[in-house]
């Protein structure tokens, strides 16, 4: 079992930051992919970035186009902790953020919601125009 919770989110302007964490518990982050999932109200639920380690010392990433050089992903190991840093935010940003893992599968990082097995209860963020 993983457990995740996230903190971070709340009202921001646009052109804003803010930054998400997501405590993670239960797996050691070697064997672990870690993502953040977005779900606006009524759209479906949207990949935003993931993150695996491969327990030396290389990160992996990918992210979604709509955030690729405005978002960025990070691990903190010793934290047993995972961060979004979200820059140049717009209102299509607004969303429920959800910390999500799976298993990790080699080298490989789920680019959809439902390849993810563990999820938080997710933290809003709201952009203001």
């Amino acid at each position: 079992q993983v457990q995740l919770v996230e903190s971070g989110g709340g009202l921001v302007q646009a052109g804003g930051s803010l930054r998400l964490s997501c405590a993670a518990s239960g797996r050691t982050f070697s064997s672990t992919t870690m993502g953040w999932v977005r779900q606006a109200p009524g759209k479906e639920r949207e990949f935003v970035a993931g993150i695996l380690w491969d327990g030396t010392k290389t990160y992996y990433t990918d992210y979604a186009d709509s955030v690729k050089g405005r978002f960025a992903v990070s691990m903190d190991n010793a934290k047993n902790s995972v961060y979004l840093q979200m820059n140049s935010l717009n209102s299509e940003d607004t969303a429920v953020y959800y910390c999500a893992a799976r298993p990790r599968i080699g080298f490989r990082i789920g680019t959809r919601g439902e390849e993810y097995d563990y999820w938080g209860r997710g933290t809003q963020v709201t952009v203001s125009s």
